[in-house]
């Protein structure tokens, strides 16, 4: 069973949190980060993309540069920017992205559960990467950035996320993206009880978000487990920062191809090939919007086209072979194009779905690239068929959007 727990949170004053609020650090680059928290001091960026506090182009992973994270980290404490909180609080999040909102529970997760199997993956991770973000919970013996996790819904959970957020949030703002995120402190001693206890029927978290920062945060964890000879279980290094939504909450973006030649077919060839394992519909010079799973849309020389896949070229009993993204990179990736390998191969790239279908024609019109594939999106269903069944879903498969926004609470691990 799910075990978390509530935790002293370190968090902005109400009146410094739109300065401080960030996008997560893996969505833009260094300059990108520098452009944004230009003239702010109290932007988070400088925590955790601390190369921006030094001239452009250093090394992010100069160990002078980890050392300014830290250095930044305890000088928002010393201005106030960062307040921990005075007792052990949960608390609830809501993003709003054109007219719907999501809610989660922002939450202390377990180390073991992670260890254990409990908190379920479906992505591969990289090593190097794993490194990297845990250096930086090392340093800065806290999680600055939350993970994103889903859990099967829970009527006792819907409850209690109705009655807190009835009530004022203690921050409400639109950041400049244009999404919406409000937040309340969770106060009352028996809804804090409510929800350990609830969380504690819900037999598996999944990570929706986050694959890296959770397997360093809870590697981190283990480690300090480790190397305390006094260890108990109890210390607050055995917990992790996460928010976590209901399933129903969620919704998963599509994750869109695009591919810079024909591997030498002209495009008339290329519509022929596809003609063997698709029905292949010419839908004109707008936009075309796949319209269910094993339907895709192209976009070629000026045109969408609508490609449905043949029944007896997928097979919906395999959790992976099922997967839209496993028939396109089978039957018009691999077997067309010749392209094998989606982690490597350097004539395709991918768009997330935030972008729109006007990004896909944009690269093609351009002539950067020859034809654009766009997908019908992963639901949470499969995700969590596939993280039950222990398959890991191919690479660029899931786009969740909107972002987490980091900085709205940090769980410190003393």
């Amino acid at each position: 069973m799910a075990k978390v727990k509530p935790f002293r949170g370190v968090r902005p004053p109400k009146e410094f949190v739109t300065e401080v609020a960030s996008r997560p650090y893996d969505v833009l680059n260094g300059e990108e980060a520098r452009s944004e928290a230009e003239g702010n001091p109290k932007s988070l960026y400088h925590i955790i993309k601390p190369e921006i506090d030094f001239e452009p182009g250093k090394d992010e992973h100069a160990p002078e540069v980890y050392e300014r994270a830290v250095e930044n980290f305890n000088a928002f404490q010393r201005e106030g920017w960062l307040v921990q909180d005075d007792k052990e609080h949960y608390y609830i999040y809501a993003q709003t992205m054109d007219g719907r909102t999501q809610y989660g529970i922002v939450v202390a997760a377990n180390v073991a559960d992670y260890m254990e199997g409990r908190i379920k993956k479906h992505e591969l991770t990289r090593r190097d990467k794993e490194e990297d973000r845990m250096k930086h919970v090392r340093i800065q013996n806290a999680n600055i950035e939350p993970v994103f996790f889903a859990f099967p819904d829970n009527k006792t959970i819907d409850r209690i996320i109705a009655e807190v957020t009835a009530a004022e949030p203690e921050y409400d703002f639109v950041a400049a993206d244009g999404f919406g995120h409000t937040f309340w402190v969770v106060d009352d001693d028996a809804t804090i009880s409510a929800i350990t206890e609830a969380f504690d029927k819900i037999p598996e978290l999944y990570i929706a978000d986050g694959h890296h920062r959770t397997a360093a945060a809870a590697l981190v964890g283990n480690e300090k487990a480790r190397l305390n000879p006094q260890h108990r279980g109890d210390e607050e290094y055995n917990y992790f920062l996460a928010v976590a939504f209901p399933a129903s909450h969620l919704k998963i973006i599509d994750y869109n191809r695009v591919v810079k030649d024909l591997n030498g077919l002209s495009p008339e060839e290329f519509l022929e090939r596809l003609g063997y394992s698709f029905e292949v519909h010419d839908m004109g010079t707008e936009p075309y919007t796949p319209a269910r799973l094993h339907n895709f849309s192209l976009y070629l020389e000026d045109r969408w086209y609508s490609l449905t896949a043949r029944t007896g070229t997928y097979d919906d009993n395999d959790p992976i072979g099922s997967l839209d993204v496993t028939v396109s990179s089978d039957l018009i990736l691999r077997d067309i194009l010749g392209i094998t390998d989606l982690r490597s191969d350097k004539r395709i790239d991918f768009v997330g779905g935030i972008r729109g279908l006007g990004e896909l024609k944009r690269r093609v019109d351009s002539g950067e690239m020859a034809v654009a594939l766009a997908l019908f999106p992963v639901s949470m269903e499969q995700l969590m068929r596939i993280a039950d069944t222990g398959n890991i879903m191919p690479p660029k498969t899931t786009w969740f959007e909107p972002k987490l926004r980091s900085g709205l609470v940090i769980h410190k691990l003393d």
